[in-house]
């Protein structure tokens, strides 16, 4: 397996893309966060004291996955169009997911632009509740879907090897 931020002496490398054709890119990448069920209740009825855990939390996964080449060392800086982060809920599994989607006319793909959106969009979740439960855990962080490129479309589960 050849892993491409590596050169020839094996230094790690920014990878040059601009040689790449620009295509639409689109990322979807999900992190869940498991919770008591009363700090879960509390959330979903803007009972927690620090304010709007959801509000806040889905601005942190903005801000996040637009300042990913600041973060990730070797990420390019991209001109990203759009990027939304929304949450499932689930009350009898104890756990909020959310799900960043991230979209950009780009050379290169912005998966690491939405797992970043993701997973900060979680730790913020984490960061307005501990109050209440230090137990809380952020656990699968993933990407979902990704689609542009000469790469393709890859799906979560749907048996893709690239």
């Amino acid at each position: 397996m050849t892993f491409n931020h590596f050169d020839g002496s094996g230094h790690a490398i920014m990878v040059d893309v601009s040689a790449k054709q620009q295509t639409m890119r689109t990322a979807i990448a999900a992190a869940e966060v498991r919770l008591s069920p009363e700090v879960l209740a509390a959330v979903t009825t803007g009972g927690v004291a620090k304010g709007d855990v959801l509000g806040v939390a889905r601005l942190a996964g903005i801000m996040a996955a637009k300042r990913t080449p600041d973060l990730i060392p070797l990420s390019h800086p991209l001109a990203i169009h759009n990027v939304t982060v929304d949450f499932d809920i689930s009350e009898p599994a104890g756990t909020i997911t959310a799900r960043c989607t991230v979209r950009a006319f780009e050379r290169t793909g912005v998966e690491m632009e939405a797992m970043t959106g993701a997973t900060l969009a979680a730790l913020t979740i984490y960061d307005m509740c501990k109050g209440s439960d230090k137990s809380i855990t952020i656990g699968e962080i993933k990407l979902l879907f990704k689609e542009g490129g000469k790469s393709g479309v890859y799906t979560h589960g749907a048996g893709n090897t690239r």
